[in-house]
């Protein structure tokens, strides 16, 4: 029987698929807020909405390596 074959873990790959999720959050975040008069709250809500959301997708794409 065959082994499958482990995925490799990339730090910088993980970083930027961190990195993408947060600020793509971060600007909806700010095109909310732009919208409903306040961008810096907007994007600061964005920001704090993004980074569970990168740390998840991080994982999601990761997960094989950890198990």
């Amino acid at each position: 029987m065959e082994q499958p074959e482990r995925q490799s873990f990339e730090p910088a790959g993980a970083g930027a698929l961190l990195l993408a999720t947060t600020g793509a959050a971060a600007g909806a975040g700010a095109l909310f807020g732009w919208l409903f008069g306040n961008a810096a709250v907007g994007t600061l809500t964005g920001v704090i909405v993004g980074i569970p959301a990168g740390v998840f997708a991080v994982y999601r794409r990761y997960r094989g390596y950890f198990s």
